[in-house]
C-alpha cells in the first residue's frame, strides 16, 4: 500500500520590514522657524539648556563661562531683592519669553508686574511667559553680540519698556527705556545712579555695578526701596 504524500505546506509569506520611525526634527543654529514650531522642537530637546528664536531665526547656546555667571548672578540678585520687598512683581532668571510669531526669547533676567498690577504678561499652561516684561536684562559679551542688535530690535518693537544691556567685554551698561517706540539710553544722574521709570525704588549705582560689586549695587538698591516713590508703589498696590 502506497503512503499518501502529504502535499506540502506553502511557504510562509514574506512580510515587508517594518519602516523606520521618522526621524523628529531638532533644533539647529540658523533654521527659520515660527514660534509654535520652535518650541514644538524645543520641548523634545531636553537636553539643550538654551536656544531662543529671533526674528524668526534659531540660536542656540554656548557653554557659559565665568565672565558671564559673575555679572549674571549680580542681576539676580538685585532684582529678586527688588521683588521681595514689592508686591505684584515678579522677578525671573532664564525663563522662556513669547514675544510674537517670530521671537521667543530666554533673557537672563526679568522683572514683571503680575496680572493683578496690570502688568502685560501671562503665564501659559506650559509654565512660560507670553508677552513683553517690563523690564529685561541681558549680560552680552560686546557692541557686537545678538543682544546688542536683533534682540534690541525685538524688544523694542513688542514693546519691553526698559532693556537693561550689560556688555561685560568693554565695560559698558546701557538701561534703554522705550520712548515713542524707540530705545532711548538713560544718562546717570550726578551721583552715578541709572533708576527706572517702571519700578519705583529700582536703582542702581552704576560704578559699582561695573566694578562687580555686589554689596555696592545692593547698596544702591537698599536706598531706592527706601524711597517716598517705592514707599508709594507698595502703598498703591496694597491697598487694592
Amino acid at each position: 500500500m502506497l503512503a499518501l504524500q502529504s502535499e506540502p505546506k506553502p511557504a510562509p509569506a514574506k512580510t515587508a520590514p517594518p519602516a523606520a520611525p521618522a526621524r523628529l526634527p531638532v533644533l539647529a543654529n540658523g533654521d527659520l522657524l515660527h514660534s509654535k514650531e520652535f518650541l514644538r522642537r524645543y520641548d523634545r530637546m531636553p537636553d539643550v539648556k538654551k536656544a531662543e528664536l529671533i526674528e524668526g531665526v534659531v540660536f542656540m547656546g554656548s557653554p557659559v563661562s565665568t565672565s558671564h555667571a559673575r555679572p549674571d548672578m549680580i542681576i539676580h540678585a538685585w532684582l529678586l531683592t527688588y521683588s521681595a520687598r514689592t508686591p505684584g512683581t515678579e522677578a525671573l532668571a532664564n525663563v522662556t519669553v513669547i514675544l510674537d510669531s517670530q521671537n521667543t526669547v530666554q533673557p537672563d533676567s526679568l522683572l514683571r508686574l503680575l496680572p493683578a498690577r496690570n502688568g502685560r504678561t501671562q503665564e501659559t499652561e506650559a509654565k512660560l511667559i507670553f508677552g513683553p516684561p517690563e523690564l529685561i536684562v541681558e549680560i552680552a559679551a560686546s557692541s557686537a553680540s545678538i543682544d546688542a542688535h536683533k534682540k534690541l530690535a525685538a524688544y523694542q518693537r513688542s514693546g519691553v519698556a526698559e532693556y537693561l544691556l550689560w556688555r561685560v567685554d568693554e565695560g559698558r551698561f546701557d538701561w534703554f527705556h522705550l520712548e515713542d517706540e524707540q530705545y532711548v539710553a538713560a544718562q546717570p544722574d550726578a551721583a552715578g545712579i541709572l533708576r527706572s521709570r517702571v519700578f519705583p525704588g529700582l536703582q542702581v549705582s552704576l560704578a559699582a555695578l561695573l566694578a562687580g560689586d555686589s554689596a555696592g549695587v545692593l547698596a544702591s538698591l537698599q536706598e531706592g526701596l527706601a524711597s517716598p516713590a517705592h514707599a508709594e508703589f507698595v502703598r498703591a498696590f496694597t491697598a487694592q
